[in-house]
């Protein structure tokens, strides 16, 4: 599995939603019609941080080794937050189907990314020398 696209393309969806959060979370509050006071804002404003920092989490490491035992603790971590958010997501729009199609999107991309670090976690990376 290709781990410098996956965390790449992480580090990327993370990080726009991280700026998103902190920077303009008044307007992401009122489309997902969400009262708009102090404390949901602070809120946001903090997991947009968590994303952002995520996202540069997954950036710095894009082009390490990743899978079985080789960073081990950075698979875990992104393996465990898009597998919980994701399953999360899916009881959500099971629930209740007439969501906004954000969060329809949101869980397509948490399913994706929490299969992908699921393979990286439980699979010996793939040896990049070639023999003749």
């Amino acid at each position: 599995m290709n781990t410098k696209f996956i965390m790449t393309t992480s580090a990327v969806v993370l990080g726009i939603t991280g700026i998103l959060l902190t920077f303009i979370p008044d307007e992401i509050l009122i489309h997902f019609s969400i009262e708009t006071n102090r404390i949901t804002l602070f809120l946001t404003q903090i997991l947009g941080a968590l994303y952002f920092a995520f996202a540069m989490l997954n950036w710095a490491t894009k082009t390490s080794l990743i899978g079985g035992i080789y960073n081990r603790p950075i698979a875990i971590a992104n393996f465990t937050h898009f597998l919980i958010a994701g399953l999360a997501l899916i009881k959500g729009i099971i629930s209740n189907p007439s969501v906004f199609y954000t969060i329809w999107i949101a869980g397509i991309f948490y399913c994706v990314f929490g299969i992908s670090f699921g393979i990286i976690l439980f699979r010996h990376p793939a040896n990049k020398t070639k023999s003749n």
